[in-house]
């Protein structure tokens, strides 16, 4: 049985200064957090408990001190995308674009599956690419989306540290999904699940660690929602102001993750 409760909140910052790249990655936090308490007015005495996410930030292997917005580089990406097509049906059904994977990240199972390296490869020895991510092991599916109500689900295999959700086609390649305001994910670290959009992090508290779950996005309803298959429901939703076109978007620190699109939604969402 899952039970979901909103305890509290923190808020996240987590910028990289740019540093020399190294051959060999260590295992890295993907951001550093500050408590805050984000509840409701009606609510914020009894519920005023924050969370503490994570005291590092990871980057490719390197632990990084925190740098003020102001400082990080934005690198631009190209308007003219080569995504294979855009989806407007309530049906998705698509695969990890190797081209934006970060080199610590392995496809598997047809691009449908995801696998964390340690040492992963050598940034040098990685194709040159502008849709790749460079800093962090993220990556993006093939399908742009820009309307309608889109269901998939994602199995977990022995990893403890991850991130699911959409993301603007366009995001930086220099920021990580949960960190950047144009992604909203899910997370799971330290034994403890969150909702992260914008380096907010809102905890969702869970009984036990499910191998498979789902993620519901309603582009026009502006939602993203993880889902507890087994009963079908909605455990928890991320209000989200899509101004572009999002696709989905993964990170993973450890283990392996393995997709499931164009499956039909569930009876009894809402």
């Amino acid at each position: 049985m899952w039970l979901a409760a909103v305890n509290g909140a923190a808020v996240a910052q987590c910028s990289s200064p740019r540093l020399q790249r190294a051959p060999e990655r260590k295992r890295h936090y993907p951001y550093q957090q500050k408590e805050e308490r984000h509840v409701s007015s009606s609510r914020r005495k009894k519920m005023a408990i924050p969370i503490r996410i994570s005291p590092l930030c990871r980057w490719a292997g390197r632990t990084l001190s925190s740098q003020s917005a102001g400082h990080r580089r934005e690198v631009s990406l190209s308007a003219k995308r080569r995504f294979i097509c855009t989806s407007t049906g309530n049906h998705l059904q698509f695969r990890l674009d190797e081209r934006t994977a970060h080199s610590s990240l392995d496809l598997f199972k047809k691009d449908t599956g995801i696998i964390y390296r340690m040492l992963g490869l050598d940034p040098s020895q990685v194709q040159d690419d502008p849709e790749r991510f460079r800093e962090w092991a993220v990556v993006l599916g093939d399908k742009t989306i820009s309307s309608g109500r889109h269901y998939w689900e994602v199995t977990v295999k022995k990893s403890q540290e991850f991130r699911l959700g959409v993301a603007e086609a366009l995001m930086s390649r220099d920021e990580c999904v949960g960190t950047s305001s144009s992604s909203w994910v899910f997370g799971y670290a330290q034994r403890k699940w969150f909702a992260m959009t914008g380096s907010k992090v809102v905890p969702v508290t869970l009984v036990g660690k499910p191998d498979r779950v789902g993620i519901l996005l309603d582009y026009d309803a502006r939602f993203v929602g993880l889902v507890d298959i087994e009963k079908p429901r909605i455990i928890h939703t991320l209000a989200a102001r899509f101004t572009a076109p999002v696709c989905p978007a993964f990170g993973l620190w450890d283990g392996e993750i393995l997709t499931h699109s164009g499956l039909e939604e569930p009876d009894g969402l809402k």
